[in-house]
């Protein structure tokens, strides 16, 4: 008799650790995001930190600092309170997706454009930021727009990952199209002759020509690029938590506020083209 209670009592054990394991088995990419930021209070983020306006990594002090860094502590706050942490985590145009899918970030917000493909991928918001492809040249070049791209020999310059490569390709395809893996690095090879223009969405560029006196953007915007927080497939309830803080930024003022600091003072920017 006691032999079939120490059997049934290990069995129900046997059972309760099962659905312990069974529980803890999910990948963190699938567990509810919104639920465990608001255990932890915390909100990770990932974001770029080479690309100027949005997110560079200030060398003083080795923070993250940017458009896109605001948005997210501003949306943090929204969303767990004021006490609620932003945390950032590093990413490029290239490793966002992977890290995101792994569960290492909860969301993406880096100069990430909403496309058809990328939403097979990852679920996204509202558009926070609406951008548009253009190209950045030296000055003197002869390169005006996008059509004068469209040459056999043509070197134009891209970042891995970015969906700006996908659209010369498009817009210009007797280019040549030189992919490097970050903005840092493209901007070095356009400085030394490798290209005639590197090409991302217009935001990215003006911040690279206020730090480049050498260099101009030029040809306007021949794509509409809207901008969204990526998240993963399932989260729904995390989405609509961001959706509402962006909205509420519109509805009081700040997001005019991030916007007048960040590209207020950047020369040919017309930033009233994006107050909400």
């Amino acid at each position: 008799m006691k032999k079939q209670f120490r059997l049934a009592t290990l069995l129900v054990a046997l059972g309760a650790l099962m659905l312990t394991l069974s529980g803890c088995g999910k990948s963190l990419s699938q567990q509810n995001v919104l639920q465990n930021d608001r255990k932890a209070n915390t909100i990770t983020w990932g974001v770029k930190a080479d690309t100027k306006l949005f997110g560079l990594m200030d060398v003083r002090d080795n923070q993250i600092k940017g458009f896109d860094v605001d948005m997210a502590k501003h949306i943090t706050r929204h969303i767990l309170g004021k006490k609620g942490k932003a945390k950032f985590i590093q990413v490029t145009s290239q490793s966002r997706i992977p890290l995101l899918k792994n569960g290492n970030i909860d969301a993406i917000i880096a100069t990430m454009t909403i496309t058809p493909q990328r939403e097979k991928v990852v679920g996204f918001s509202n558009s926070y930021f609406d951008a548009g492809q253009s190209l950045l040249v030296p000055n003197g070049s002869k390169i005006k727009n996008v059509n004068d791209l469209n040459k056999p020999g043509t070197t134009v310059l891209g970042v891995v990952g970015a969906n700006s490569v996908q659209n010369i390709k498009k817009f210009a395809p007797k280019a040549r199209v030189l992919e490097l893996q970050d903005y840092a690095q493209a901007l070095t090879s356009l400085k030394a002759g490798q290209g005639v223009a590197l090409t991302t969405d217009n935001g990215i560029l003006y911040g690279m020509a206020v730090q480049n006196p050498g260099f101009k953007v030029v040809g306007g915007t021949f794509t509409r690029e809207p901008y969204g927080v990526a998240v993963n497939k399932g989260q729904k309830p995390f989405t609509n938590e961001v959706n509402k803080a962006i909205e509420e930024m519109e509805a009081d003022g700040e997001y005019n506020q991030l916007i007048k600091k960040w590209f207020g003072n950047v020369p040919g920017f017309n930033y009233k083209e994006l107050e909400r």
